[in-house]
């Protein structure tokens, strides 16, 4: 039901300057709430599609936002939860359809044994529940976490987010938390050029069933050993063939439980799977969802094995919380499931993913700075390097290409990564082939302009070195000549001495 005009243009007419918003953020909103292009924020007032606009009217294609799936303020996303909201909002103490279809659907998606599901608000309290029910059923504390990983903002999945307490800062990691190697093998320590014809997922695998050793010596063992299927904020990372599957055996000889984190990833963004942890063959014990599924509403799953919610049951402390599983929102994720069957989303995004990689990978043969093209489906990484063969990051021309990308082209992108130079691609499912022409159009600009800027800067630092040579060795024959003329004066003063002294 998309809102009828007058609707929109009493909305626009109360609307602040933008001036003003800076003003109230500035004075009511902690600084650590930080904003994109911070030195020129963006007020985005409206959404539709794969666009966003700004209190101006100007258009921006959207290449950032995985949360809003579907696409902004899809109208039967709209509808169903404008519906729903008017109809009744409560908790799921009380019987609702919308509820126990929104199980059944999501548990469809899952591969058995997964089949039972609890509802929260957001990822973060999707993975703090994961450990709950993990820390339950194994009776264990310790987790296994990965280098780069993020989990949330709560206290319990901070503690296991090394994207965050390794930053300047951060709170020291907890003696229970143990830190895995990112599989990284473009960047990470296990680097493919350095290792080949090397099982990279058995290498990368294997620091982990070292910890589930050192652990089982000590007797106690692991609760869990959580991951996110694809790593987004570690820098668009794909595990090495085989890893989890390597991973997930030997946590489960440890006696541990395996938690997929697929809030950045799930629901179809993959293109070849509905979940990204499809792709490496395994099923994990737990797996935590949110971001998508609410298309920009806050609604999260943990979708996990009858033993294990079993065991969480036999503890006697029921499970409620106040908002997760209301009607509107599970009527909001039904409907966003429905359209990623309807309107082939899925399909698409394997589809485009394709395409983008293939463009990417030629420009990355056309231009020094891509280090490494990478992704699956719309979930795409731009590596951007300095030098090609040490692989050393360009942390600068990745957020050159971010701010040019949003000033000149009207496009949105983000950079992140350790070191913060890999340009991220994960729009809206709905971005077309169009788009990815304007994206990969602009992108190429922006490489065109970076590379000319970096030889003209290349070719005046020549320049200076050179006339500093040049001007060094007139220097030095200035101050050969002068010394020999000094030299030729004193002669002559010395003979003229002795003719004197000689009458």
């Amino acid at each position: 039901m998309p809102f009828a005009s007058k609707q929109m243009q009493s909305v626009a007419s109360q609307q602040l300057s933008k001036a003003d918003t800076i003003k109230l953020r500035n004075k009511h909103i902690g600084q650590a709430c930080q904003l994109f292009y911070r030195s020129d924020p963006l007020k985005i007032v409206r959404g539709q599609g794969q666009y966003m606009f700004d209190e101006e009217g100007t258009r921006y294609l959207d290449c950032i936002n995985n949360v809003a799936h579907v696409g902004h303020c899809h109208p039967e996303v709209v509808r169903a939860g404008a519906l729903q909201m008017a109809t009744i909002s409560t908790n799921n103490r009380f019987l609702h359809d919308e509820l126990v279809q929104c199980a059944r659907t999501l548990a469809g998606k899952m591969p058995a044994p997964l089949s039972v599901c609890f509802f929260v608000n957001s990822g973060s309290e999707a993975n703090d529940l994961a450990l709950r029910l993990a820390r339950n059923y194994t009776k264990r504390l310790d987790v296994i976490t990965l280098d780069h990983a993020y989990h949330g903002h709560l206290q319990s999945v901070m503690e296991i987010s090394p994207y965050k307490f390794n930053q300047p800062g951060g709170e020291q990691k907890p003696e229970y938390v143990h830190v895995a190697p990112c599989p990284d093998i473009y960047g990470g320590q296990f680097k493919d050029k350095l290792h080949p014809n090397t099982d990279l997922g058995a290498l990368y695998a294997q620091p982990i069933a070292d910890i589930c050793e050192r652990q089982q010596a000590k007797g106690q063992g692991v609760a869990a050993f959580i991951a996110e299927s694809l790593q987004s904020c570690g820098g668009q990372i794909l595990p090495p063939a085989g890893y989890f599957q390597a991973a997930y055996n030997a946590v489960h000889r440890a006696g541990g439980l395996c938690i997929a984190d697929e809030v950045q990833v799930g629901f179809g963004r993959v293109g070849s799977h509905y979940w990204a942890f499809e792709t490496q063959g395994v099923v994990p014990d737990i797996v935590s969802v949110a971001k998508p599924m609410g298309n920009g509403h806050p609604v999260g799953a943990v979708v996990t094995t009858p033993e294990i919610a079993q065991a969480f049951y036999e503890t006697g402390v029921a499970y409620f919380n106040t908002y997760g599983g209301n009607p509107v929102s599970c009527a909001i994720a039904n409907a966003v499931m429905r359209i990623i069957d309807e309107e082939g989303l899925q399909q698409n995004a394997r589809q485009l993913g394709e395409y983008l990689l293939r463009e990417c990978s030629q420009l990355k043969q056309q231009f020094e700075c891509i280090g490494d093209v990478r992704g699956i489906g719309l979930f795409v990484g731009i590596e951007l390097v300095s030098d090609r063969e040490a692989r050393t990051p360009d942390t600068k021309a990745a957020n050159w290409v971010v701010n040019r990308m949003k000033q000149l082209h009207k496009v949105l992108v983000s950079s992140d990564g350790p070191n913060n130079n890999v340009i991220k691609l994960k729009p809206p499912m709905c971005f077309n082939h169009e788009n990815a022409d304007a994206f990969l159009l602009a992108f190429r600009e922006c490489l065109t302009t970076l590379t000319q800027d970096q030889l003209q800067q290349s070719a005046a630092a020549a320049a200076t070195a050179a006339a500093a040579a040049t001007a060094a060795v007139i220097t030095n024959g200035v101050n050969a000549s002068a010394a020999d003329t000094l030299a030729n004066k004193t002669k002559m003063f010395e003979r003229q001495d002795r003719l004197i002294k000689s009458v």
